[in-house]
């Protein structure tokens, strides 16, 4: 039997080296950014076309490449960055593997300009799939330019599974984001199809993060800074009253390199606890300064994952860091004990605010078994003393009450909790509970709704029926809307503006990341379209569903949470009764399209059993 194993071509090895280095467009742009961060480059502008699937182009002002250089850097692990183990634990560069360009050569066709300061002419070199088809003196400006032509030519499987524009277009801006963030004195340019979707001058931090996220997140930013022997910290977080539900604005870096970490995501949370809504997020950008023996950065080929040398002693100071900056700037409530005066405590409430001690009488003639005793005479209607008294009483605990009389004890069968009813719920007892359920007896017990999810399913239920029957109503709008918006939310719409023309919305492009707001479907009842496709953005990015037979499904559940009442929604009888009914005229009303419970029935055997103990 003759030997079998044997060593790959060279074009090969490159196509598998490749595909853990370069996934999609976003990978090409991130390696060729930190190239061109690594020159010592002052300006760098990208450029993309069809979401980078056509074209790449990363063009830099930085120190250029010799002809023999120009060559090198193709060929695999040609580095200038390390020279040998030790320095793998001192890096401050970007790059340092030598694998990107050879990855990116072997997928796709190549041609690079560069030219040294010092050289008076500058070098070509065009490759097609790992082979140099052409290196020649060019004149070209001082710097590098790099063009990335159909990428995956020659990988139809792997070019297959890229997602659409929009998608891949996304993912370009997240990695733009996260080498723009840690370098705001770079000026960074990125162009879609000769359109700009970002031109950031160098500056500070704080204006690279508005520049980045717009100005309206800067209203929301504390600032972060502590010094210590093992690390420093710099940076920002945002208040809890601007938390979202999403991720996408929560960014590490470590000497200036983005990271991953959940260990110390999940300290920043413990920052603001019992600070923030249930499921909400705070944002923040932190930036790590360290000594690079202290962290391994050659973990894994993306370089997102790194490791610390002593991760709990900074997971400590990131969160006291964190804990004393919302301290500083008042958003933990705080008692300074050192203060030379003394604590103002007010000995009476503000004019207007005080509430009357209840008076209590004692009639001693009273005989409880007398009926015209104490001038009653047989009426039970209360003196305006005793309704004045019960205000008080009531004012001053704060609390509810319900009549329970109406809950009656029939069969437990869940299945006939609403039939027999010919006219719905409108002739039951109903209540609302802290703003956020609604209580009415059912025949087994007590149901008890939760308002926000019932909506959900009621409206997810209508846009579903919409998209079936392709019955578009659209309510036009007197004034149309115009909202604007930062670069990834702006092609996020812009990959669904057709499902949502469907559902009955009228949305245009402007330009500028701004659309036009004409119309909105007949069944949506909200005063502000734009908060509704603000909130829409927020859901939809928050949903795993990525397959392109869901995707109206995933919009439509995403607008129907995003429509729905709030909670703290005062509603009337009339209008509980009615969300009820339209909940159970659902195909699904246990459920909300998130497949959280939409209601609950308190059994009257488990009410009469908490009595009995």
């Amino acid at each position: 039997m003759s030997d079998i194993i044997q060593l790959l071509p060279d074009s090969v090895a490159n196509q598998i080296a490749a595909g853990e280095v370069i996934q999609r467009p976003a990978s090409v742009v991130k390696e060729l950014v930190e190239n061109a961060l690594d020159s010592g480059a002052t300006e760098i502008k990208i450029h993309i076309k069809d979401a980078g699937k056509t074209l790449i182009q990363i063009s830099d002002n930085g120190c250029g490449m010799s002809p023999t250089d120009a060559r090198m850097a193709f060929e695999r692990h040609a580095t200038s960055k390390i020279s040998n183990a030790n320095d793998l634990f001192a890096i401050r560069t970007m790059g340092f593997r030598g694998e990107a360009l050879a990855s990116v050569a072997a997928i796709a066709n190549i041609e690079l300009r560069t030219k040294r300061f010092e050289d008076e002419v500058g070098t070509f070199i065009h490759i097609n799939g790992s082979e140099v088809v052409t290196q020649e003196p060019a004149a070209c400006n001082n710097g590098t330019s790099l063009q990335v032509k159909n990428l995956f030519f020659n990988v139809p499987a792997r070019r297959k599974f890229l997602k659409s524009n929009s998608t891949e277009l996304k993912h370009i801006l997240y990695e733009f984001q996260r080498v723009a963030l840690p370098n705001p004195d770079i000026a960074f340019y990125l162009y879609h199809n000769n359109l700009a979707l970002y031109e950031l001058s160098a500056s500070n931090q704080i204006k690279r993060i508005l520049g980045l996220f717009g100005k309206n997140i800067g209203q929301s930013l504390v600032p972060v800074n502590n010094q210590t022997s093992i690390i420093s910290i710099s940076g920002f977080v945002g208040q809890p009253k601007f938390a979202r539900k999403t991720l996408g604005e929560q960014f590490l870096f470590v000497n200036k390199r983005y990271f991953r970490h959940p260990y110390f995501h999940k300290s920043v949370l413990l920052s603001f606890e019992k600070l923030l809504a249930p499921e909400t997020i705070p944002s923040y950008f932190l930036f790590f300064d360290i000594n690079p023996e202290a962290i391994d950065i050659n973990v894994h080929p993306t370089k997102t994952e790194i490791k610390f040398e002593d991760d709990r002693a900074i997971w400590q100071i990131v969160h006291a860091a964190v804990r004393e900056s919302l301290g500083k700037h008042n958003v933990v409530p705080t008692i300074d004990f050192d203060q030379s005066g003394n604590i103002e405590i007010p000995v009476a409430p503000k004019p207007g605010t005080e509430v009357p001690i209840p008076k209590i009488d004692v009639d001693p003639d009273y005989n409880p078994f007398n009926e015209k005793s104490s001038g009653v005479q047989g009426s039970f209607k209360k003196t305006e003393l005793e309704r004045t008294n019960q205000d008080n009483w009531e004012r001053l605990y704060e609390k509810k009450e319900f009549d329970e009389g109406n809950i009656t004890s029939l069969a437990s069968n869940e299945k006939d909790l609403y039939s027999g009813e010919e006219s719905g719920f409108s002739g039951k007892k109903i209540m609302q509970f802290k703003g956020k359920y609604i209580l009415t007896p059912v025949k087994s017990g007590l149901m008890v709704i939760d308002q926000k999810r019932a909506q959900e399913r009621i409206l997810f239920e209508k846009f579903m029926e919409v998209l079936k029957s392709d019955s578009v109503a659209s309510q036009q709008q007197l004034f149309p809307q115009t909202i604007e918006l930062n670069p990834v939310d702006a092609a996020l719409l812009a990959e669904i503006l057709d499902d949502l023309q469907s559902l009955g919305f009228d949305i245009r492009e402007f330009g500028g990341n701004t659309f036009i707001i004409n119309g909105t479907p007949g069944i949506l009842d909200n005063p502000s379209p734009a908060s509704v496709i603000e909130k829409l953005l927020e859901e939809y990015k928050n949903s795993p569903i990525d397959a392109k037979s869901k995707v109206r499904e995933q919009v439509a559940a995403s607008l129907a949470k995003a429509a729905s009442i709030n909670y703290g929604t005062e509603l009337n009888p009339e209008e509980m009764s009615h969300l009820i009914d339209n909940l159970f005229a659902c195909e699904t009303p246990n459920y909300s399209p998130d497949g959280k419970p939409v209601l609950s029935i308190l059994s009257l055997d488990n009410i009469e059993k908490s009595f009995l103990k």
